[in-house]
């Protein structure tokens, strides 16, 4: 059955393999339109630097306009990022994940560990980060 979001993501998909952007690789789960599987790079200058993430991205019939739910699959240090790998919300809505890395909003903390790492005491938090990292080449 082809829907209007299915052949947008057909599209963003061919799109995304003709001018990827740089940091990021994207595909669709072969059997499911709907399910993509995401890799971001670490941002540099970042205490996420070098790492790789992996990321699942779940778009709906409403696409493109309701942006997917996304989760990272990665183990994830991060004041927006829940225990789970769930983006706090309302950080998706209005930024893209590669900033979320670079610029995280520890006022509106889906991880209030890392939050107050991030507000109190960066030396930790960076160190917390880069155990993430670390993980993330496993």
């Amino acid at each position: 059955m082809s829907t209007e979001a299915r052949r947008r993501l057909m599209r963003d998909f061919k799109r995304l393999q003709n001018d990827p952007p740089g940091g990021i690789s994207g595909a669709p789960c072969p059997d499911n339109i709907l399910l993509w599987n995401a890799v971001i790079f670490g941002p540099a200058d970042t205490p996420f630097e070098d790492g790789t993430f992996k990321l699942a991205l779940q778009f709906d019939e409403n696409y493109p306009n309701k942006p997917p739910s996304v989760k990272f699959i990665s183990k994830m240090f991060h004041p927006n990022v829940y225990a789970n790998g769930e983006l706090c919300l309302d950080i998706l809505q209005n930024r893209c994940i590669q900033s979320l890395l670079h610029d995280p909003n520890p006022n509106s903390p889906a991880n209030a560990e890392a939050a107050n790492l991030f507000r109190e005491n960066r030396k930790e938090y960076n160190r917390r980060v880069k155990e993430v990292v670390e993980h993330s080449w496993e």
